[in-house]
Protein backbone atom coordinates (compact mmCIF):
# COMPACT_ATOMS: atom_id res chain seq x y z
CA UNK A 1 0.00 0.00 0.00
CA UNK A 2 1.43 3.36 -1.02
CA UNK A 3 0.84 7.00 -0.26
CA UNK A 4 -1.82 8.19 -2.72
CA UNK A 5 -3.67 4.87 -2.98
CA UNK A 6 -7.45 5.34 -2.80
CA UNK A 7 -9.18 2.73 -0.64
CA UNK A 8 -12.42 1.74 -2.37
CA UNK A 9 -13.37 -1.38 -0.41
CA UNK A 10 -12.76 -2.70 3.12
CA UNK A 11 -13.73 -6.22 4.20
CA UNK A 12 -16.06 -6.51 1.21
CA UNK A 13 -17.87 -3.23 1.87
CA UNK A 14 -17.66 -0.17 -0.45
CA UNK A 15 -15.68 2.56 1.29
CA UNK A 16 -17.74 5.44 -0.11
CA UNK A 17 -20.79 4.16 1.82
CA UNK A 18 -18.93 4.06 5.14
CA UNK A 19 -18.30 6.75 7.73
CA UNK A 20 -14.86 7.33 9.23
CA UNK A 21 -15.98 5.49 12.38
CA UNK A 22 -17.20 2.55 10.27
CA UNK A 23 -13.88 2.37 8.41
CA UNK A 24 -11.93 2.50 11.65
CA UNK A 25 -14.00 -0.30 13.14
CA UNK A 26 -13.49 -2.50 10.06
CA UNK A 27 -9.75 -1.88 9.77
CA UNK A 28 -8.92 -2.29 13.45
CA UNK A 29 -8.96 -5.60 15.23
CA UNK A 30 -6.94 -8.13 17.17
CA UNK A 31 -3.24 -8.28 16.23
CA UNK A 32 -2.57 -11.30 14.03
CA UNK A 33 -5.95 -11.20 12.27
CA UNK A 34 -6.35 -10.20 8.62
CA UNK A 35 -8.45 -7.68 6.74
CA UNK A 36 -8.88 -7.40 2.96
CA UNK A 37 -8.87 -4.04 1.21
CA UNK A 38 -9.14 -2.97 -2.43
CA UNK A 39 -7.40 0.18 -3.67
CA UNK A 40 -7.20 2.22 -6.84
CA UNK A 41 -3.69 3.32 -7.80
CA UNK A 42 -2.76 5.77 -10.51
CA UNK A 43 -1.05 3.98 -13.37
CA UNK A 44 -2.72 0.63 -12.60
CA UNK A 45 -5.51 -0.40 -15.01
CA UNK A 46 -7.36 -2.52 -12.44
CA UNK A 47 -7.98 -2.17 -8.66
CA UNK A 48 -5.38 -3.83 -6.44
CA UNK A 49 -6.37 -6.36 -3.77
CA UNK A 50 -4.43 -6.59 -0.49
CA UNK A 51 -4.71 -8.83 2.53
CA UNK A 52 -3.30 -6.89 5.49
CA UNK A 53 -2.24 -8.52 8.73
CA UNK A 54 -3.22 -6.44 11.75
CA UNK A 55 -0.43 -5.52 14.15
CA UNK A 56 -0.01 -3.20 17.09
CA UNK A 57 1.01 0.12 15.54
CA UNK A 58 4.35 1.48 16.75
CA UNK A 59 4.75 5.09 15.66
CA UNK A 60 8.30 6.33 15.30
CA UNK A 61 9.04 9.38 17.41
CA UNK A 62 12.39 10.19 15.78
CA UNK A 63 11.58 10.83 12.13
CA UNK A 64 15.21 11.22 11.03
CA UNK A 65 18.70 11.42 12.46
CA UNK A 66 22.05 11.86 10.76
CA UNK A 67 24.73 14.40 9.96
CA UNK A 68 23.74 17.67 8.34
CA UNK A 69 24.42 17.38 4.63
CA UNK A 70 26.03 14.00 5.25
CA UNK A 71 29.13 15.97 6.24
CA UNK A 72 30.91 14.07 9.02
CA UNK A 73 33.88 16.43 8.75
CA UNK A 74 31.79 19.31 10.11
CA UNK A 75 30.31 16.82 12.58
CA UNK A 76 26.95 18.54 13.10
CA UNK A 77 24.39 15.93 14.04
CA UNK A 78 20.66 16.33 13.53
CA UNK A 79 17.71 14.65 15.26
CA UNK A 80 14.11 15.35 14.21
CA UNK A 81 11.67 14.48 17.01
CA UNK A 82 7.99 14.37 16.03
CA UNK A 83 6.29 13.55 19.33
CA UNK A 84 6.86 12.60 22.97
CA UNK A 85 5.25 9.16 23.08
CA UNK A 86 6.31 6.39 25.45
CA UNK A 87 9.45 5.30 23.56
CA UNK A 88 10.62 8.76 22.47
CA UNK A 89 13.33 9.01 25.12
CA UNK A 90 14.84 5.66 24.15
CA UNK A 91 14.71 6.58 20.44
CA UNK A 92 16.50 9.89 20.98
CA UNK A 93 19.09 8.13 23.13
CA UNK A 94 19.74 5.52 20.42
CA UNK A 95 19.99 8.17 17.73
CA UNK A 96 22.45 10.16 19.81
CA UNK A 97 24.51 7.07 20.57
CA UNK A 98 24.66 6.15 16.87
CA UNK A 99 25.95 9.62 16.04
CA UNK A 100 28.49 9.41 18.87
CA UNK A 101 29.71 5.97 17.74
CA UNK A 102 30.98 7.47 14.50
CA UNK A 103 33.50 9.48 16.50
CA UNK A 104 32.65 12.49 14.30
CA UNK A 105 29.92 14.16 16.37
CA UNK A 106 30.99 17.67 17.41
CA UNK A 107 27.64 19.43 17.87
CA UNK A 108 23.95 18.65 17.60
CA UNK A 109 20.68 20.12 16.30
CA UNK A 110 17.50 18.91 18.03
CA UNK A 111 14.53 19.79 15.83
CA UNK A 112 11.29 20.27 17.81
CA UNK A 113 9.41 22.20 15.13
CA UNK A 114 5.80 21.07 14.61
CA UNK A 115 6.11 18.81 17.66
CA UNK A 116 2.84 19.05 19.65
CA UNK A 117 4.28 17.39 22.75
CA UNK A 118 3.19 14.32 24.66
CA UNK A 119 4.28 12.71 27.90
CA UNK A 120 5.81 14.98 30.55
CA UNK A 121 8.07 12.24 31.92
CA UNK A 122 9.53 11.68 28.44
CA UNK A 123 10.34 15.40 28.17
CA UNK A 124 12.25 15.14 31.45
CA UNK A 125 14.05 12.01 30.19
CA UNK A 126 15.15 13.67 26.96
CA UNK A 127 16.34 16.80 28.74
CA UNK A 128 18.35 14.52 31.01
CA UNK A 129 20.45 13.39 28.05
CA UNK A 130 22.11 16.83 28.02
CA UNK A 131 22.03 18.22 31.58
CA UNK A 132 23.41 17.07 34.96
CA UNK A 133 21.72 14.38 36.99
CA UNK A 134 19.13 15.64 39.51
CA UNK A 135 18.70 18.94 37.63
CA UNK A 136 15.24 20.55 37.84
CA UNK A 137 13.56 20.37 34.42
CA UNK A 138 10.03 21.57 35.12
CA UNK A 139 7.62 22.15 37.99
CA UNK A 140 3.84 22.30 38.23
CA UNK A 141 1.92 24.66 40.49
CA UNK A 142 -1.81 25.02 41.04
CA UNK A 143 -4.24 26.49 43.52
CA UNK A 144 -4.01 23.43 45.74
CA UNK A 145 -0.67 22.45 47.32
CA UNK A 146 -1.14 18.80 46.34
CA UNK A 147 -0.88 19.76 42.65
CA UNK A 148 2.63 21.18 43.14
CA UNK A 149 5.40 18.92 41.91
CA UNK A 150 9.01 19.23 40.76
CA UNK A 151 10.50 16.98 38.07
CA UNK A 152 14.24 16.28 38.01
CA UNK A 153 16.54 14.28 35.77
CA UNK A 154 17.18 10.79 37.13
CA UNK A 155 20.34 9.64 35.35
CA UNK A 156 23.75 10.88 34.24
CA UNK A 157 23.71 12.75 30.91
CA UNK A 158 24.78 11.07 27.68
CA UNK A 159 26.05 14.30 26.07
CA UNK A 160 26.68 16.85 28.83
CA UNK A 161 29.00 19.19 26.95
CA UNK A 162 28.28 18.96 23.22
CA UNK A 163 27.18 22.32 21.69
CA UNK A 164 23.43 22.12 21.16
CA UNK A 165 20.88 24.07 19.09
CA UNK A 166 17.14 23.47 19.50
CA UNK A 167 14.79 24.44 16.65
CA UNK A 168 11.30 25.74 17.50
CA UNK A 169 8.34 27.30 15.74
CA UNK A 170 4.74 28.26 16.51
CA UNK A 171 3.69 24.59 16.46
CA UNK A 172 6.28 23.59 19.08
CA UNK A 173 4.06 22.94 22.09
CA UNK A 174 3.67 21.42 25.55
CA UNK A 175 6.37 18.79 26.24
CA UNK A 176 8.50 20.28 23.45
CA UNK A 177 8.40 23.62 25.26
CA UNK A 178 9.40 21.97 28.52
CA UNK A 179 12.57 20.62 26.85
CA UNK A 180 13.36 23.89 25.05
CA UNK A 181 12.65 26.01 28.13
CA UNK A 182 14.75 23.86 30.46
CA UNK A 183 17.73 23.78 28.09
CA UNK A 184 17.45 27.55 27.62
CA UNK A 185 17.17 28.27 31.34
CA UNK A 186 20.22 26.13 32.09
CA UNK A 187 22.14 27.83 29.24
CA UNK A 188 22.64 24.38 27.81
CA UNK A 189 21.36 25.14 24.28
CA UNK A 190 20.69 28.01 21.93
CA UNK A 191 17.05 28.13 20.83
CA UNK A 192 16.80 28.92 17.10
CA UNK A 193 13.71 29.70 15.03
CA UNK A 194 10.38 31.19 16.02
CA UNK A 195 8.52 31.57 19.36
CA UNK A 196 6.76 28.40 20.47
CA UNK A 197 3.02 27.94 20.93
CA UNK A 198 2.79 28.61 24.67
CA UNK A 199 0.86 25.57 25.95
CA UNK A 200 1.72 25.53 29.64
CA UNK A 201 -1.42 24.17 31.30
CA UNK A 202 -1.69 20.83 33.11
CA UNK A 203 -5.06 19.25 32.37
CA UNK A 204 -6.90 16.17 33.58
CA UNK A 205 -9.85 14.46 31.93
CA UNK A 206 -12.66 13.36 34.24
CA UNK A 207 -15.38 10.99 32.95
CA UNK A 208 -18.99 12.17 33.20
CA UNK A 209 -22.35 10.47 32.59
CA UNK A 210 -23.82 9.99 29.11
CA UNK A 211 -20.46 9.15 27.50
CA UNK A 212 -19.03 12.65 28.10
CA UNK A 213 -15.88 13.96 29.77
CA UNK A 214 -14.65 17.14 31.39
CA UNK A 215 -11.18 18.48 30.65
CA UNK A 216 -10.11 20.36 33.76
CA UNK A 217 -7.05 22.60 34.18
CA UNK A 218 -5.38 21.87 37.51
CA UNK A 219 -2.00 23.63 37.36
CA UNK A 220 0.64 25.30 35.18
CA UNK A 221 4.07 24.33 33.95
CA UNK A 222 7.06 26.39 35.05
CA UNK A 223 10.61 26.22 33.66
CA UNK A 224 13.66 26.02 35.98
CA UNK A 225 13.95 29.83 36.12
CA UNK A 226 10.37 30.03 37.38
CA UNK A 227 8.65 31.36 34.26
CA UNK A 228 5.31 30.13 33.01
CA UNK A 229 5.14 28.70 29.49
CA UNK A 230 1.46 29.62 29.01
CA UNK A 231 0.80 32.29 26.35
CA UNK A 232 -2.99 32.67 26.47
CA UNK A 233 -5.08 33.91 29.39
CA UNK A 234 -8.24 31.82 29.91
CA UNK A 235 -9.15 33.36 33.26
CA UNK A 236 -11.57 36.03 32.02
CA UNK A 237 -15.02 35.66 33.56
CA UNK A 238 -16.75 36.42 30.25
CA UNK A 239 -15.27 33.30 28.66
CA UNK A 240 -13.06 35.17 26.20
CA UNK A 241 -9.40 34.35 25.59
CA UNK A 242 -6.60 36.86 25.11
CA UNK A 243 -2.84 36.98 24.80
CA UNK A 244 -0.98 38.09 27.90
CA UNK A 245 -0.01 41.74 27.29
CA UNK A 246 3.65 42.73 27.41
CA UNK A 247 2.96 44.92 30.45
CA UNK A 248 2.07 41.81 32.48
CA UNK A 249 4.92 39.62 31.26
CA UNK A 250 7.64 39.15 33.85
CA UNK A 251 11.38 38.86 33.41
CA UNK A 252 13.41 35.94 34.78
CA UNK A 253 17.06 34.98 34.47
CA UNK A 254 18.82 31.90 33.22
CA UNK A 255 21.64 30.22 35.13
CA UNK A 256 24.15 32.55 33.45
CA UNK A 257 22.02 35.65 34.08
CA UNK A 258 20.41 36.06 30.66
CA UNK A 259 16.97 37.65 30.66
CA UNK A 260 14.01 35.51 29.61
CA UNK A 261 10.31 36.34 29.88
CA UNK A 262 7.17 34.42 30.68
CA UNK A 263 3.74 34.60 29.11
CA UNK A 264 4.71 33.95 25.51
CA UNK A 265 5.89 30.39 25.10
CA UNK A 266 9.63 29.92 24.59
CA UNK A 267 11.19 32.83 22.76
CA UNK A 268 14.23 31.89 20.64
CA UNK A 269 17.69 33.20 21.42
CA UNK A 270 18.19 33.52 17.68
CA UNK A 271 15.03 34.53 15.81
CA UNK A 272 14.85 33.08 12.30
CA UNK A 273 11.55 33.31 10.44
CA UNK A 274 10.88 31.11 7.45
CA UNK A 275 10.30 33.18 4.31
CA UNK A 276 6.65 33.42 3.32
CA UNK A 277 5.58 31.12 0.50
CA UNK A 278 4.56 32.75 -2.77
CA UNK A 279 0.87 32.95 -3.70
CA UNK A 280 1.51 30.30 -6.34
CA UNK A 281 3.00 27.89 -3.77
CA UNK A 282 0.13 28.51 -1.37
CA UNK A 283 -2.42 27.86 -4.10
CA UNK A 284 -0.64 24.66 -5.13
CA UNK A 285 -0.56 23.55 -1.50
CA UNK A 286 -4.29 24.22 -1.06
CA UNK A 287 -4.98 22.00 -4.06
CA UNK A 288 -2.51 19.37 -2.78
CA UNK A 289 -0.87 19.62 -6.20
CA UNK A 290 2.59 18.54 -4.99
CA UNK A 291 1.04 15.49 -3.32
CA UNK A 292 -0.99 14.36 -6.33
CA UNK A 293 1.75 15.02 -8.86
CA UNK A 294 4.14 12.90 -6.77
CA UNK A 295 1.60 10.06 -7.01
CA UNK A 296 1.41 10.61 -10.77
CA UNK A 297 5.20 10.66 -11.10
CA UNK A 298 5.62 7.49 -9.03
CA UNK A 299 3.05 5.71 -11.22
CA UNK A 300 5.14 6.46 -14.32
CA UNK A 301 8.60 5.87 -12.78
CA UNK A 302 8.98 2.60 -10.85
CA UNK A 303 12.35 3.64 -9.34
CA UNK A 304 14.44 6.75 -8.83
CA UNK A 305 17.98 7.15 -7.42
CA UNK A 306 18.37 8.18 -3.79
CA UNK A 307 20.08 11.39 -4.94
CA UNK A 308 17.17 12.26 -7.22
CA UNK A 309 16.87 15.92 -8.22
CA UNK A 310 14.05 17.70 -10.04
CA UNK A 311 15.31 18.67 -13.49
CA UNK A 312 13.78 21.24 -15.83
CA UNK A 313 12.09 18.35 -17.64
CA UNK A 314 10.37 17.23 -14.41
CA UNK A 315 9.31 20.79 -13.65
CA UNK A 316 7.91 21.17 -17.17
CA UNK A 317 6.04 17.89 -16.73
CA UNK A 318 4.56 19.30 -13.51
CA UNK A 319 3.45 22.43 -15.34
CA UNK A 320 1.83 20.36 -18.10
CA UNK A 321 0.11 18.18 -15.51
CA UNK A 322 -1.33 21.29 -13.84
CA UNK A 323 -2.85 22.30 -17.17
CA UNK A 324 -4.51 18.92 -17.56
CA UNK A 325 -5.88 19.33 -14.03
CA UNK A 326 -7.28 22.78 -14.95
CA UNK A 327 -5.34 24.38 -12.11
CA UNK A 328 -6.27 28.04 -11.54
CA UNK A 329 -5.96 30.45 -8.64
CA UNK A 330 -6.68 34.10 -7.91
CA UNK A 331 -3.93 36.36 -6.59
CA UNK A 332 -4.45 39.16 -4.07
CA UNK A 333 -3.74 41.62 -6.91
CA UNK A 334 -6.46 40.06 -9.07
CA UNK A 335 -8.93 40.23 -6.20
CA UNK A 336 -8.05 43.88 -5.54
CA UNK A 337 -8.48 44.73 -9.24
CA UNK A 338 -11.86 42.99 -9.30
CA UNK A 339 -13.05 44.89 -6.24
CA UNK A 340 -11.77 48.16 -7.72
CA UNK A 341 -13.63 47.54 -10.99
CA UNK A 342 -16.84 46.74 -9.10
CA UNK A 343 -16.51 49.87 -6.97
CA UNK A 344 -15.87 52.10 -10.00
CA UNK A 345 -18.86 50.59 -11.77
CA UNK A 346 -21.08 51.30 -8.76
CA UNK A 347 -19.93 54.92 -8.79
CA UNK A 348 -20.65 55.25 -12.50
CA UNK A 349 -17.04 55.71 -13.67
CA UNK A 350 -17.47 53.96 -17.03
CA UNK A 351 -14.58 55.87 -18.65
CA UNK A 352 -12.07 53.83 -16.64
CA UNK A 353 -12.76 50.55 -18.45
CA UNK A 354 -9.62 50.79 -20.61
CA UNK A 355 -7.45 51.44 -17.57
CA UNK A 356 -8.96 48.50 -15.67
CA UNK A 357 -8.46 46.26 -18.70
CA UNK A 358 -4.81 47.31 -18.94
CA UNK A 359 -4.37 46.71 -15.22
CA UNK A 360 -5.78 43.19 -15.50
CA UNK A 361 -3.52 42.40 -18.45
CA UNK A 362 -0.48 43.57 -16.49
CA UNK A 363 -1.52 41.43 -13.52
CA UNK A 364 -2.01 38.38 -15.77
CA UNK A 365 1.45 38.90 -17.26
CA UNK A 366 3.00 39.02 -13.79
CA UNK A 367 1.03 35.97 -12.74
CA UNK A 368 2.24 34.05 -15.79
CA UNK A 369 5.81 34.81 -14.75
CA UNK A 370 5.24 33.41 -11.25
CA UNK A 371 6.15 29.88 -12.33
CA UNK A 372 9.57 30.97 -13.58
CA UNK A 373 10.09 33.32 -10.66
CA UNK A 374 9.52 30.50 -8.16
CA UNK A 375 11.01 27.61 -10.12
CA UNK A 376 13.72 26.76 -7.55
CA UNK A 377 11.23 26.72 -4.67
CA UNK A 378 8.88 24.56 -6.74
CA UNK A 379 11.69 22.16 -7.60
CA UNK A 380 12.53 21.75 -3.92
CA UNK A 381 8.90 21.09 -2.95
CA UNK A 382 8.56 18.53 -5.72
CA UNK A 383 11.83 16.82 -4.80
CA UNK A 384 10.89 16.27 -1.16
CA UNK A 385 7.40 15.04 -2.06
CA UNK A 386 8.61 12.66 -4.77
CA UNK A 387 11.42 11.24 -2.63
CA UNK A 388 8.86 10.43 0.07
CA UNK A 389 7.07 8.09 -2.37
CA UNK A 390 10.16 5.93 -2.77
CA UNK A 391 12.26 6.35 0.38
CA UNK A 392 9.86 7.51 3.10
CA UNK A 393 9.72 10.42 5.52
CA UNK A 394 13.40 10.31 6.50
CA UNK A 395 14.46 10.92 2.89
CA UNK A 396 11.94 13.75 2.65
CA UNK A 397 13.38 15.46 5.74
CA UNK A 398 16.99 14.93 4.63
CA UNK A 399 16.24 16.46 1.23
CA UNK A 400 14.60 19.53 2.77
CA UNK A 401 17.44 20.49 5.11
CA UNK A 402 19.87 22.13 2.62
CA UNK A 403 17.22 24.76 1.78
CA UNK A 404 15.82 25.07 5.31
CA UNK A 405 16.80 28.59 6.52
CA UNK A 406 16.27 27.79 10.20
CA UNK A 407 18.36 24.62 10.11
CA UNK A 408 21.07 26.33 8.08
CA UNK A 409 21.20 29.24 10.54
CA UNK A 410 21.71 26.70 13.31
CA UNK A 411 24.53 25.11 11.30
CA UNK A 412 26.24 28.49 10.88
CA UNK A 413 25.91 29.16 14.59
CA UNK A 414 27.35 25.80 15.64
CA UNK A 415 30.28 26.31 13.29
CA UNK A 416 30.99 29.66 14.98
CA UNK A 417 31.92 28.63 18.51
CA UNK A 418 32.64 32.22 19.55
CA UNK A 419 29.16 33.38 18.56
CA UNK A 420 27.58 30.32 20.18
CA UNK A 421 29.29 31.02 23.50
CA UNK A 422 28.46 34.72 23.25
CA UNK A 423 24.74 34.03 22.94
CA UNK A 424 24.79 31.73 25.95
CA UNK A 425 26.64 34.42 27.89
CA UNK A 426 24.02 37.01 26.94
CA UNK A 427 26.36 38.94 24.63
CA UNK A 428 25.31 37.61 21.23
CA UNK A 429 22.62 38.50 18.75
Amino acid sequence: VRTGDVIIEVAGQPADALTSADLSALLRGEPGTAVEIVVEREGEPEPLHFTLMREEVQLKNVAYSGFMGGDTLAGIGYIKLNRFAQDAGAEVRRSLQELQRTGKLRSLILDLRNNPGGLLEVAVEITGLFVPQNAVVVSTKGRLPQTDRTYRTSSAPLAPDIPLAVLTNYYTASASEIVAGALQDMDRAVIVGEPSYGKGLVQLIRPLPYNTSLKMTTSRYYTPSGRSIQALDYRRHDGSVSEIPDSLRRTFRTAAGREVRDGGGIEPDLLVERPAASELEEALERRAAFFFFANHYAAEHPTIPSDFVVTDDVLNAFRSWLETESFTYRTDAEQAALELAEELQKMGYTSTEDEIRALNEAIRAEKAADFERNREALKQRLRTEILARYYGESAQIRASLPRDPVAQEAVSLLKDSRQYRAILAGKGR
